[in-house]
C-alpha cells in the first residue's frame, strides 16, 4: 500500500511539476515574443537614426538649411488652416491670436492700483500683519536691473516686508554694493516695520544656492519669498499674498506670471496662467516656479536651497516644502514679471543646461521620498525640462475591458481587434456588454467572440430607455478583474502600451479615475482632460478640443501626465474597489456627464484623477449613438446638464482647480477673458 501511494504522490508531483513548466513556458514565450516586438522597433529606430544622421551631415543639406526653414514656414502655414478643418476654424485660430492681444492690455502696467486704491491698501490692517523677508542673491547685477528690482519691492502697497541681499559680486562690479547702500542710506529703517534692506557682501561667490542660504540667515521674518535680482515685482503681490495667508491660513503661496523684453513689463512674450497645486503637473514641469512665497517654520530641519541641484534649487525645493506644507495656495493674478535677456534661463534653457539633469535629480529625489522605484524621467519634446514619468507597474493586475454595444459591429470589431494586435500588457479580459441589438452581424461576430477565451459577451436585458450608466455598471457587476477600463466601442487604440500608460497612475494610492489622449478620425484631438464649467451649458468640456495631434497644447500642458478635475468616460481606467466605494456611474445620468459626475465623486473622496497624453486611442466620436444637438437628444442633454449643475453647484462656483479664471470659458483652447 505504501508503494501505491508514494507512487501516486510522484505522479501527482509530476504532473504539478508539468503544470509549472508549461505555465512558465507559456509566460517565457509570451515575454520572448514582446521582447522581439520591442528589439524590432529599437532596431527600425536605430536604422531610421543612422539614416537621418547621414542626411544632416551632408554638406548640401547643410547649404540648403535657409530654404528649408522657408519651406517649413509655408508648410505649417497650410496644416494650420487643414488642421482648423475648414474656414471657419482658420478664423478661429485668428480670432485667438486677437483676443489675446486684446486681453494682454489689462495685464502689465494698466492692472498697477491707482493712488488711492495703493493708499488703502497701505492702510489696511489684517489680523495676521506677517512680516515678508524677500531674499535675492545678487551677482553681478546689471544696475538698471538691480535698480528696477529694489523699486519694485520698495512700491509694495503692503508695508510689512524686508529686503535679504547677499551680494557675491566680483570687484569689477563693486557698484553693486553702492547702489544698495544708497538705498539702504535713503530707505532707511522703517519706525514700525523695522530696516527695510539687510545687505551682507559675501567673501566669495557661492553661487546661486549658496548665495540665496546666505540671504537667508540675514531674514527675520514669519514668511520667506524668493525673488531674482533682474525681475519684477506687481506692487500688489505682497498684499494679495498676505491677503490668502488671513484668508486661507495658506502657508505656501505663488502666483500667475509672464516673462518680458526690452526693459518694459508691457511688452510680455509669455504670459503663464497657472493652475492651483497638482503634485502630477509639479513633478513633470515647475509650473508654480514665481513668486513662491512661504511660511519660514516649512523650513525646520531642512535646507533652503541644496547645492547640488543648482540650476533647478528652486524645483527641488518647492517639491520638498509643498509636500511640508498644509495649504498651497495659487492667486490666479499676474503680478511676477520674469525679465528675459541673453543668459537667463527665461531667455533660453540652454543658457544652463546643467538645469536639466538637475531637474531631473531634483523629481528623482522627490519620487524615492513618496516611496516610488524603478521609475524613468526623460524630458519631452515641449521642453528638456518637462518631463514624462514612467512609474513602474507592481505585479500584472488584471484588467477588464467594458465595451457597451449595440449593433455597429465594424466598429466593435476594429476597436476589439486594435486592443488584441496592439496590447503589450497581457492580463487583461473584455466584456462586451450587449445591449439591445438587432443586426444579424452584430450576433455572428459574437460568434466569432467566443472563440477567444479572454473575451465574454455578457447581456444586459431591460425594456427601458438606453442608459449609459446602468449598461457599464452591469458589466462592471460582471468583471473579474481589479481594475476596471471603460472603453467605448468606436475607439481605436494606437498606442501599444496604452494599458501600462493607465495602469501606472491607476495603481497609486492617491489616484481615482485615469483617462487617454484621444482623436478624431483626422487626428484632430477629440479629449485631453475634462474642465468644469466650459462650454455653452457650464457644466464640462474638453480642452484642447479639436486642436491637431503634434499641438504642444498651452504652456505644453499636452507634453505631459496631469491632474484634472475629470476624464471622459471613453476610455476610462479605475481600480474596481473605488468604483463600487463611490456607487459606480449615477443612472440618473442616463448619457451624458455621467463620467464627470463620476470623477467629481472620486474627487470628493480625496483621489486625483489624471490624463496623461501617452496613451493615445482614436474615438470616433458619437459613431454610435449619434450627436446630442438637435431634437429629443438635446432636450435630454439640458436636462441632464440642468441636473449636473444643481448637484455640483458648489464646485462649478468654486471654478475649475486645473484650469485657471483668467481664461475664458466660451472656449476649449486657453484663450484669455476680456
Amino acid at each position: 500500500m505504501a508503494d501505491k501511494v508514494s507512487e501516486k504522490e510522484r505522479n501527482n508531483r509530476e504532473e504539478t511539476g508539468m503544470d509549472y513548466r508549461a505555465a512558465y513556458e507559456k509566460e517565457h514565450l509570451q515575454n520572448a515574443d514582446l521582447a522581439g516586438r520591442i528589439a524590432d522597433l529599437e532596431a527600425k529606430n536605430a536604422e531610421l537614426a543612422f539614416k537621418l544622421n547621414r542626411i544632416k551631415t551632408n554638406p548640401l543639406w547643410k547649404m540648403s538649411a535657409p530654404l528649408r526653414r522657408c519651406m517649413h514656414f509655408v508648410l505649417r502655414q497650410r496644416d494650420r488652416l487643414k488642421n482648423c478643418g475648414n474656414l471657419r476654424g482658420f478664423i478661429g485660430r485668428l480670432n485667438y491670436k486677437k483676443i489675446e492681444l486684446k486681453a494682454r492690455e489689462n495685464y502689465g502696467t494698466k492692472s498697477f492700483p491707482d493712488p488711492e486704491e495703493a493708499a488703502r491698501e497701505r492702510e489696511e490692517r489684517f489680523p495676521r500683519m506677517v512680516k515678508i523677508s524677500i531674499l535675492v542673491p545678487l551677482y553681478n547685477t546689471p544696475e538698471d536691473f538691480l535698480r528696477e528690482m529694489i523699486d519694485s519691492v520698495v512700491n509694495q502697497t503692503y508695508p510689512n516686508w524686508e529686503l535679504c541681499l547677499a551680494d557675491g559680486s566680483d570687484e569689477a562690479h563693486s557698484n553693486v554694493e553702492a547702489v544698495v547702500k544708497e538705498y539702504q542710506d535713503r530707505l532707511g529703517e522703517d519706525p514700525e516695520w523695522g530696516p527695510r534692506i539687510r545687505y551682507k557682501k559675501l567673501v566669495k561667490n557661492e553661487g546661486i544656492s549658496g548665495n540665496t542660504n546666505q540671504c537667508l540667515t540675514l531674514a527675520t521674518g514669519e514668511y520667506i519669498g524668493l525673488f531674482d535680482h533682474d525681475d519684477i515685482l506687481h506692487p500688489c503681490a505682497l498684499y494679495e499674498y498676505v491677503k490668502v495667508i488671513n484668508e486661507k491660513e495658506a502657508d505656501y503661496i505663488y502666483c500667475d506670471e509672464t516673462t518680458f523684453k526690452s526693459g518694459d513689463i508691457n511688452k510680455m512674450i509669455t504670459l503663464h496662467f497657472k493652475p492651483d497645486y497638482a503634485i502630477d503637473n509639479l513633478r513633470a514641469n515647475n509650473y508654480i516656479c514665481h513668486f513662491s512665497v512661504f511660511a519660514r517654520e516649512l523650513l525646520d530641519g531642512t535646507e533652503l536651497f541644496r547645492t547640488r541641484f543648482d540650476g533647478s534649487q528652486d524645483h527641488d525645493m518647492i517639491l520638498r516644502l509643498t509636500d511640508r506644507a498644509r495649504n498651497v495656495v495659487h492667486v490666479p493674478k499676474l503680478l511676477y514679471y520674469w525679465r528675459s535677456h541673453p543668459g537667463s534661463t527665461a531667455a533660453d534653457i540652454s543658457a544652463k543646461p546643467y538645469a536639466i539633469e538637475s531637474a531631473k535629480g531634483a523629481v528623482a529625489d522627490h519620487l524615492r521620498r513618496h516611496g516610488f522605484e524603478h521609475f524613468q524621467i526623460t524630458s519631452t519634446r515641449a521642453f528638456e525640462t518637462i518631463f514624462k514619468i514612467r512609474y513602474q507597474i507592481i505585479g500584472s493586475p488584471k484588467i477588464s475591458i467594458v465595451i457597451a454595444n449595440k449593433d455597429h459591429a465594424a466598429d466593435l470589431k476594429r476597436c476589439i481587434t486594435s486592443i488584441l494586435e496592439k496590447s503589450t500588457y497581457e492580463n487583461y479580459e473584455i466584456i462586451v456588454v450587449e445591449n439591445n441589438s438587432c443586426d444579424k452581424e452584430t450576433f455572428d461576430y459574437y460568434e466569432e467572440l467566443a472563440e477567444n477565451k479572454r473575451i465574454r459577451v455578457v447581456e444586459y436585458k431591460t425594456d427601458k430607455p438606453f442608459n449609459y450608466s446602468a449598461v457599464n455598471n452591469f458589466g462592471a457587476s460582471e468583471a473579474d478583474g481589479a481594475y476596471l477600463l471603460f472603453l467605448n466601442n468606436d475607439t481605436q487604440v494606437i498606442t501599444v502600451n496604452w494599458l501600462e500608460e493607465l495602469l501606472m497612475y491607476a495603481q497609486r494610492e492617491d489616484v481615482g479615475a485615469v483617462g487617454a489622449k484621444l482623436y478624431f478620425a483626422d487626428k484632430g484631438i477629440q479629449h485631453a482632460g475634462v474642465v468644469l464649467g466650459l462650454g455653452a451649458h457650464r457644466t464640462a468640456g474638453h480642452s484642447h478640443y479639436k486642436q491637431p495631434q503634434e499641438n504642444m497644447g498651452y504652456m505644453g500642458r499636452l507634453c505631459y501626465a496631469q491632474d484634472v478635475s475629470a476624464v471622459t468616460g471613453a476610455c476610462l481606467l479605475v481600480k474596481k474597489k473605488l468604483f463600487e466605494e463611490v456607487g459606480g456611474l449615477e443612472e440618473s445620468f442616463a448619457i451624458s456627464l455621467n463620467d464627470v459626475d463620476f470623477c467629481l465623486k472620486l474627487r470628493e473622496k480625496g483621489y486625483l484623477n489624471v490624463f496623461t497624453p501617452f496613451a493615445e486611442l482614436y474615438h470616433f466620436e458619437s459613431a454610435s449613438r449619434g450627436l446630442d444637438d438637435q431634437g429629443e437628444k438635446a432636450e435630454r442633454y439640458n436636462r441632464e446638464s440642468d441636473q449636473f449643475r444643481k448637484k455640483w453647484k458648489k464646485v462649478l462656483e468654486a471654478g475649475d482647480p486645473y484650469y485657471n479664471p483668467n481664461f475664458s470659458l466660451d472656449r476649449s483652447d486657453f484663450a484669455l477673458k476680456i
